[in-house]
């Protein structure tokens, strides 16, 4: 039960952090966004280090240098599949793909269901799409670079969560540390590389700054429920973030609900109950 709420709250998290940074990022080049939240985000994990500790063993190191490299991939592609579009088939495919690999990963290392979990985790991946499914033109169809693109974004994101979870146990907000470090470094060189492509607008400082905020919290809720529960039923359950873009958008932007993604947030409802029974 725990993990499930770490884990719902680190879903909830993530779609706040994604809809302040997919707001900063309308007031100028995505990548000045990330320059802001980055650093922001490293701060916190550094500011959390006394009270939650750090270790930094050959094996932290290995595999929080790789959820970095991960999560700057997953940046990189998932802005890449949304600049080509269709969203409202290109979404749903990247947010599936990235709940399910951690699933499959968590059966393959032994982990067990009970019967409502058998039931409540294929709900959860339909929620999942539902929610993330944006209302668009059903005629248009993504093409195969399109696709490709949606699943290396879905792949990276996953990649990450897994790379988290398979670090020491005892080491702290070492990961994370190591993670948003080696993923900071990446994007400020791609940055480097592009500095005449971003154009001369400027970021939102302080929406970027919370963004980054945000998104260090989900990770180290994340991070928390991988450790205390299955990585098949927290990453499912992580993957819920568009519901959280969702209802922030619903709230503050007054944009629509649309009935796919209102059956979406019913099932994913019914989908945590039951995942917490087992």
């Amino acid at each position: 039960m725990i993990a499930l709420l770490l884990a719902l709250c680190s879903s909830l998290t993530y779609g706040c952090a994604d809809f302040l940074g997919g707001l900063g990022a309308r007031k100028a080049h995505v990548l000045r966004t990330v320059m802001i939240a980055a650093p922001a985000s490293l701060t916190v994990e550094l500011l959390l280090w006394p009270f939650l500790g750090a270790s930094f063993a050959p094996a932290t190191l290995a595999w929080g240098a790789a959820s970095g490299v991960a999560s700057a991939a997953a940046f990189a592609l998932l802005y890449r599949t949304l600049a080509i579009g269709p969203m409202n088939v290109l979404s749903p495919v990247t947010a599936l793909i990235s709940a399910m690999l951690p699933v499959g990963v968590g059966l393959l290392q032994g982990e067990r269901l009970g019967l409502a979990g058998l039931v409540g985790l294929p709900l959860a991946l339909a929620a999942v799409v539902l929610v993330s499914a944006g209302h668009g033109s059903g005629s248009i169809r993504p093409s195969r670079t399109a696709l490709l693109l949606a699943f290396g974004a879905g792949a990276a994101i996953a990649l990450q969560l897994i790379f988290l979870h398979q670090a020491p146990a005892d080491s702290g907000v070492g990961p994370l540390i190591i993670g948003r470090a080696v993923s900071s470094a990446v994007t400020l060189a791609a940055a480097g590389l592009m500095c005449r492509r971003l154009g001369s607008e400027k970021p939102a400082y302080a929406m970027s700054a919370a963004a980054g905020v945000l998104d260090s919290v989900a990770n180290l809720l994340f991070l928390l429920a991988a450790r205390s529960g299955d990585l098949a039923v927290v990453a499912v359950i992580t993957a819920l973030y568009p519901a959280g873009t969702v209802l922030l958008a619903r709230s503050v932007l007054a944009e629509r609900i649309h009935r796919g993604q209102l059956i979406g947030l019913g099932t994913a409802a019914v989908a945590v109950s039951l995942l917490a029974l087992t």
